[in-house]
């Protein structure tokens, strides 16, 4: 399970992104999971989903670098913690990637999604008409997956449900690169709040964004 991208954002933030190529009893392996864990994944069957689930948890094993148990779950609002460790967390998994990004002093979202042709069937579900007609975007597949990830990640950030891709989020206009940033409004239930956004290709075939603040 190689890392593929491993990066320090600042000295209290990291980025990774690592490769699934193990078999479910190779991750597991790796893990030390406790029998409601157990459990939850005997649940799941066998393929994608599993591996995903497994590889998430590995993969953040590996950046906390620790011995001790992590335990980790979700919210009422399907956003994970970490009951032991002070650390926000944000996880993502697409195919054969999970991308995992923690920090120990802000609140963190990423996304990780593999690039389809398909995304423009779904592309008037997630920006508006402004967003759409943005001159730099030109409507590329690409430059709607950097969209997708970025408002993807803003709503793990925010970490509530009922935030709307569409409706409550807006991007800028911005020349798309293969790594890159981006404005990025979001409007919360107590403010309109402007993020920095980044975003950049992984192994040419993978889109990832990520915000913090």
């Amino acid at each position: 399970m190689p890392i593929v991208f491993n990066k320090n954002i600042d000295d209290q933030t990291m980025l990774s992104v690592w490769k699934i190529e193990e078999s479910e009893e190779q991750l597991i392996a790796g893990l030390q999971l406790k029998q409601h864990e157990l459990d939850f994944i005997s649940s799941l069957s066998n393929g994608k989903r599993l591996l995903h689930w497994l590889s998430t948890r590995l993969l953040l094993r590996t950046m906390l670098q620790t011995t001790e148990y992590i335990d980790c779950r979700m919210d009422d609002h399907g956003k994970p913690y970490l009951v032991n460790i002070d650390y926000e967390i944000s996880l993502s998994h697409s195919f054969d990637y999970a991308a995992v990004m923690i920090s120990r002093n802000k609140k963190v979202g990423v996304d990780i999604e593999l690039i389809k042709d398909k995304i423009h069937k779904i592309e008037q579900k997630f920006l508006s008409v402004e967003e759409l007609e943005q001159n730099d975007l030109n409507r590329s597949t690409e430059g709607l997956y950097v969209c997708w990830c970025v408002k993807e990640a803003i709503y793990k950030w925010n970490g509530r449900k009922g935030l709307e891709l569409k409706k409550d989020m807006y991007i800028e206009s911005f020349p798309l690169q293969e790594e890159g940033q981006l404005r990025a409004f979001v409007s919360l239930a107590d403010e309109r709040k402007e993020l920095t956004a980044h975003y950049f290709k992984v192994e040419d075939s993978y889109m990832l964004g990520y915000v913090m603040a």
